[in-house]
């Protein structure tokens, strides 16, 4: 596991997992995202929002009535197809975070669990392949070589290079 930053506490990526495990079954069954916020309720506890169901390819969380202060997003990337790279976070994922002011979570089919940091524009794999619950369709490889971690740019590029 990559060494944990402030934003990574244990906590924090424990919670995640936690949410994911519930959220990921759903999410590629029905074949859309579901996404929400981490953060801080009014009693100092570590805690998710509500998921908000999204559409195949994205998702737009609620506003969390529970939190008081936001840390990060979090979503899924619904069920494994290869129309599309859904095993990395996409640009949009991180353009996304970074415009809110926060960091991102995210999970894959193949039930990797990436983390987004905005400050340093750099997304990182947090555990591999099966780390989360994933979808049996799954096919190892799809995408070609999948790097531990990927800059905004390299990974702009990664996925401008599976489009060919």
């Amino acid at each position: 596991m990559p060494s944990i930053t402030h934003a990574q506490e244990a906590a924090e990526v424990t919670l995640v997992k936690q949410v994911f495990a519930q959220l990921q079954p759903k999410s590629i069954r029905w074949n859309r995202e579901y996404c929400g916020y981490i953060g801080y309720d009014a009693d100092g506890a570590l805690v998710a929002s509500r998921p908000a169901p999204g559409k195949r390819d994205s998702c737009l969380p609620d506003d969390p009535e529970n939190l008081v202060t936001i840390l990060s997003s979090y979503h899924t990337h619904g069920a494994f197809t290869t129309d599309y790279a859904n095993e990395v976070p996409s640009g949009n994922d991180m353009e996304g975070d970074e415009a809110e002011g926060i960091d991102g979570w995210v999970a894959t089919p193949g039930g990797r669990l990436w983390y987004i940091d905005t400050e340093d524009m750099v997304t990182t794999q947090i555990c591999g392949i099966g780390c989360l619950p994933m979808d049996t369709e799954f096919v190892p490889g799809d995408m070609g070589y999948v790097a531990g971690s990927y800059h905004y740019d390299e990974l702009v590029k990664k996925l401008e290079e599976g489009d060919e």
